[in-house]
């Protein structure tokens, strides 16, 4: 059989997959192509296994709340090693059910480094093949850092892999990665601190909210360090000498372990871009609204690989690599739908976001509304000894509807989904008040938030 595809997807995540499924059970002859094991960061590296040992951190903290009020968490503590187990149970068989699911789309599975070659040719490991179409979803790697030692950090991937918990470690930034994995640390009985070069960590999120998290994470051991920068990384005598910079001075941190948390970069270098003529940098590909390469109409990107208005969320990628196959098969031009989509920063408990920030809204001349409200008093947060939740609404003043929401709080990653689909359906803020939901629940709390 020629070595002629309708479509060949870089990257076996889930953009990738979701792209490649579709084309496939369509009739298309599509091969998948990726050097690492199938299932991308997501389900191997990321997302999945992060919040199965974030579990732990829950439990822990849940009775630690609960202390003097009928429970006594004395002896309670995370096994480390057995939570990893518990972790590879997911992890382990996703590869192997990810090809076979592939297989049964009619999908070629290839293994190993793919480099374009021409402007429709690329080679698999030396093996030359010709598709009409590409779909680049290769994912992101960490962004390179200029400083003396930066080799000795480990990333995410590698801090998912820990078979033991170190108990000093510094994280370098203060984005998702660095709060997440510092929440599990602490209440695995490490003490954390969080080195972050600006003013204020977690920038796309509700400032008033990322203040009261920081409050949180200090009250179980999570050190931050604002506006200081990492200067070099040694080793000594088993540890690490960590320089940092701050207001002129330079001090240093001993610790244990040192993980890269200061974001990424679409993984397209290996890629031999230059030889398809497709325009490219840190963010991504360069496409038009409907995921097409700008300068070579045979290659389309979803994910971290396409530079587009979406956020760098696994939900978004499936969308988009979902788009991309449609237009292909189709030939037309729909772009993707970005609209009512949430993030979480799923620390103990968990910061979440969807639609426009306070000052975006302003800036962007709507009259708004803001319905700020504590709720760390409420009776769902009173009910797990929580005190710290608060909820930030942004109405529209012209006429109700949703312009974003703010949550910060215990199950609030699940409340922020009413207010995403609210936004993508154009809903008012009466609209949505106007449900009766199952009491007492947390969600029961939406309407007194409204």
């Amino acid at each position: 059989m020629s070595d002629t595809y309708d479509l060949i997807v870089i990257g076996a995540g889930m953009a990738g997959v979701a792209a490649a499924n579709k084309c496939g059970a369509a009739g298309w002859r599509v091969a998948i192509v990726d050097a690492l094991p199938y299932g991308g960061t997501c389900a191997l590296r990321g997302c999945d296994p992060k919040k199965i040992l974030r579990r732990g951190a829950e439990i822990v903290d849940a009775a630690r709340l609960m202390q003097g009020k009928g429970i006594d968490p004395d002896g309670l503590a995370i096994n480390w090693s057995d939570l990893m187990a518990h972790k590879r149970g997911f992890t382990d068989p996703v590869p192997d059910k990810m090809e076979k699911g592939l297989t049964g789309n009619g999908v070629e599975t290839l293994h190993g480094a793919a480099r374009f070659t021409g402007t429709n040719t690329l080679e698999v490991d030396g093996k030359s093949c010709e598709s009409r179409r590409f779909l680049v979803a290769a994912g992101a790697i960490p962004r390179p850092i200029a400083l003396a030692g930066a080799n000795l950090m480990i990333d995410s991937t590698d801090f998912l892999n820990l078979d033991a918990l170190p108990k000093r470690i510094l994280f370098v930034g203060g984005g998702f990665v660095s709060f997440e994995f510092a929440h599990i640390a602490a209440r695995a009985g490490a003490a954390p601190v969080i080195v972050d070069r600006g003013a204020k960590p977690l920038t796309a999120f509700d400032p008033d909210l990322v203040e009261m998290l920081i409050e949180r994470s200090a009250s179980v051991g999570v050190e931050l360090r604002r506006e200081t920068e990492i200067v070099s990384v040694a080793e000594a005598d088993g540890a690490f000498i960590v320089e940092v910079k701050s207001g002129g001075e330079i001090r240093t941190i001993e610790t244990d372990l040192v993980v890269h948390g200061a974001g990424r970069i679409a993984a397209l270098a290996d890629l031999n871009l230059e030889a398809a003529g497709v325009a490219y940098g840190d963010k991504g590909i360069v496409v038009a609204p409907h995921l097409q390469s700008t300068t070579n109409s045979a290659v389309f990107a979803a994910g971290d690989s396409a530079d587009t208005k979406g956020m760098p969320l696994t939900p978004v990628a499936v969308i988009e690599g979902k788009v991309a196959a449609s237009n292909m098969l189709k030939e037309v031009q729909a772009p993707p739908d970005y609209a009512g989509i949430p993030t979480a920063v799923f620390t103990v408990p968990e910061l979440a976001r969807v639609g426009m920030l306070e000052a975006e809204a302003k800036e962007a001349g709507y009259d708004v509304d803001v319905r700020f409200t504590d709720t760390g008093g409420w009776y769902s947060n009173y009910r797990i000894g929580e005190k710290f939740a608060a909820a930030k609404v942004l109405v529209d003043k012209s006429d109700g509807r949703i312009l974003g929401a703010h949550l910060f709080g215990p199950e609030y990653g699940e409340l922020i989904n009413f207010f995403g689909l609210a936004m993508k359906l154009r809903l008012t803020a009466k609209q949505l008040k106007s449900m009766t939901a199952a009491y007492p629940s947390v969600g029961s709390d939406l309407g007194s938030l409204l």
